[in-house]
């Protein structure tokens, strides 16, 4: 593995060990490749995902206007879904750029972090 995943991991196992979404509070995991960006609710007591939104499919645009779709995406989603309030988890990724457009984006659509 490539120095630049190894730490990601460390890092995402540091904060998971903290972290968990219940059915009152899930989390809101980002995944980022390089062409696309995932989101998920996932509630981990009962390990299932609530909602979901990713920028497959969309049309060509810059990454960052893709992360503020899919940030809106999913707070349209969770909000159908009866899900006001989440536990936000950056995946190891460092909080700006993409993952910063991602988390306004859902707060702007009215998730509660």
């Amino acid at each position: 593995m490539t120095t630049k995943l190894k730490r990601r991991i460390k890092i995402k196992s540091r904060v998971r060990s903290k972290i968990s979404g219940t059915a009152e509070r899930p989390r809101m995991s980002v995944f980022r490749s390089n062409k696309q960006i995932y989101v998920q609710v996932i509630d981990d007591l009962k390990g299932e995902t609530l909602a979901s939104a990713s920028s497959l499919g969309m049309p060509t645009m810059p990454k960052i206007e893709q992360a503020t779709k899919v940030g809106e995406l999913i707070a349209k989603k969770a909000q159908e879904a009866g899900i006001t309030a989440v536990v936000f988890d950056r995946n190891g990724y460092l909080y700006h750029g993409r993952i910063k457009a991602v988390a306004d984006a859902a707060r702007n659509g009215g998730l509660k972090f």
